[in-house]
């Protein structure tokens, strides 16, 4: 992007938009080593901390990431589209497959962190399930890796009434997951409803995805509702806003 005289963006940001539009360019690609801050100093006369802020600006929004001792490179993540329709169909997980496989095509995914858990249930969680204040709940939480980058935390709530005894109480639910194992525990999901927002992460978050402070986050809670109009779970979902594209494809 032109200067002129009457550009009053900070430095930092007139260097971090002049990389940006580079990467979009393709002038530096995906895994490619970005000018460090001695380079930036020289090109652009500015102090270090000003070329450190360009750099972070980049970094913040996903653009970038930071390697140990090499630098700082165009972030090397091709975005996962998550097809927020065509994934809970019963097409899917009534067929034994992961609603993920509508989302990750031929990519590697797995889930490296599971814990499973009876719990009272949390305020919120107990409003929207219907559930007495003794009830209890079983949580299932999960991170999932993309390609080797975190990209997504789970948390899910069913009654325990519900599920005790099932495979939706153990770490692997088995094919089709927690709705295949619902529809045979006569709970089948037929309506879903799904809320967005986002915000920033908290530390914690930030740490479990691998993201920078300044990355934000997509939150995604999903009730699911048997044909009896039950709700029978609540997923509460935290990605990496900078690893999503969320796709809704339906008809008018």
């Amino acid at each position: 992007m032109a200067s002129t005289d009457n550009d009053r963006r900070p430095k930092y940001q007139k260097i971090a938009d002049s990389l940006r539009e580079a990467i979009q360019s393709g002038e530096y690609g995906s895994g490619d080593r970005l000018p460090g801050e001695n380079e930036l100093m020289a090109t652009h006369g500015v102090a270090r901390m000003t070329a450190r802020q360009a750099l972070s600006v980049l970094k913040d929004e996903g653009i970038a990431e930071s390697r140990k001792g090499a630098g700082v490179f165009v972030r090397d993540f091709r975005p996962l589209r998550r097809r927020g329709i065509q994934r809970l169909s019963q097409e899917q997980w009534g067929n034994g497959r992961s609603i993920w496989s509508a989302d990750i095509e031929n990519r590697t995914l797995e889930v490296d962190q599971v814990r499973v858990s009876e719990e009272a249930a949390p305020e919120h969680v107990g409003l929207v399930l219907d559930l007495a204040d003794d009830d209890s709940v079983c949580v299932r939480r999960r991170r999932f890796v993309l390609d080797g980058k975190p990209v997504l935390l789970a948390t899910s709530y069913l009654p325990t009434s519900v599920v005790a005894g099932s495979a939706i109480t153990q770490e692997n639910t088995g094919p089709g997951g927690t709705y295949a194992r619902l529809a045979e525990l006569g709970y089948k999901p037929v309506h879903f409803r799904e809320e967005i927002r986002s915000r920033m992460p908290t530390r914690e978050e930030a740490a479990q995805l691998s993201i920078s402070a300044g990355t934000p986050v997509i939150l995604v809670c999903r009730t699911a509702f048997a044909d009896d109009g039950r709700p029978v779970e609540i997923n509460e979902m935290t990605l990496d806003a900078a690893s999503y594209i969320l796709e809704y494809d339906f008809d008018a």
